[in-house]
C-alpha cells in the first residue's frame, strides 16, 4: 500500500512539473468534510465530521472547460452510537470543469480513494482497517467559484461511493459525503 502511494504521489509532483512548464496552475485546498456509510440493510449511521487538504491542478483544455486533477487526505467514516468509525483516505479525482464567463463552475468527475487507516474510537480506538476494502472507487459532482483577482475560490462537492468497501460478504457499504472548502490556484489565468 505504501509503495502505491509513494508512486501516486511522485507521478504527481513530475505531472505537476510538466503541467507548471506548460503554464497550467497548481494550487491548494483544504475544508470541511461531512461524511457517512451507506449500507443495504438494516444499519443506521450517522455523518462524522472531518476535514480534508491537499493539491491541486487546473488545466484549462479551452475557454470553457477544464481538467482538475486533485491528491486530498480525507478524513472520512460515520457516527454509530457512541462510536465513531474513522477512515482515513487519499482521493485522488480527475474532475471535468465547465466555467462560466463569472467565475462559476460545475463539475463532475470520477475518484479513486486509498484507505490509509481505519479506527473504531468509543472509550478507546481499536484498528479495523482489516474489515474495509483499501480502495474506494467514486463520483464527486459539485460547484465552485473562483475569484480571478485574487486566485481565491470556494468548492462544494457531493462524493458517492460505488465500491462496497466492506470486506464482510453480509453487508454492502458505500461512502457518502458533502464537502465544503476553500482553494488557491497559484498564478491563475481565468
Amino acid at each position: 500500500m505504501k509503495f502505491y502511494l509513494i508512486t501516486i504521489i511522485t507521478t504527481l509532483f513530475l505531472a505537476a512539473g510538466t503541467v507548471s512548464a506548460q503554464n497550467i496552475n497548481i494550487g491548494v485546498k483544504g475544508g470541511l468534510n461531512s461524511f457517512t456509510i451507506n449500507t443495504d440493510n438494516s444499519s443506521s449511521f450517522d455523518s462524522k465530521i472531518g476535514l480534508h487538504a491537499g493539491l491541486i491542478g487546473h488545466i484549462h483544455l479551452n475557454s470553457q472547460y477544464a481538467l482538475q486533477p486533485e491528491i486530498v487526505y480525507s478524513m472520512q467514516g460515520a457516527k454509530s452510537g457512541n462510536t465513531d468509525i474513522k477512515l482515513d483516505y487519499i482521493n485522488i479525482p480527475v474532475i471535468i470543469q465547465y466555467m462560466f464567463d463569472n467565475g462559476f463552475r460545475i463539475q463532475a468527475g470520477p475518484q479513486l480513494g486509498l484507505l490509509l487507516n481505519a479506527k473504531a474510537e468509543n472509550n478507546s480506538s481499536v484498528d479495523i482497517k482489516d474489515d474495509f476494502k483499501s480502495f474506494d472507487l467514486g463520483l464527486s459532482v459539485g460547484a465552485s467559484y473562483v475569484h480571478p483577482p485574487t486566485d481565491f475560490g470556494i468548492d462544494l462537492r457531493y462524493n458517492l461511493g460505488f465500491t462496497d468497501i466492506s470486506e464482510s460478504s453480509n453487508v454492502t457499504s458505500t461512502n457518502r459525503g458533502f464537502q465544503i472548502g476553500v482553494f488557491y490556484l497559484f498564478n491563475h489565468g481565468n
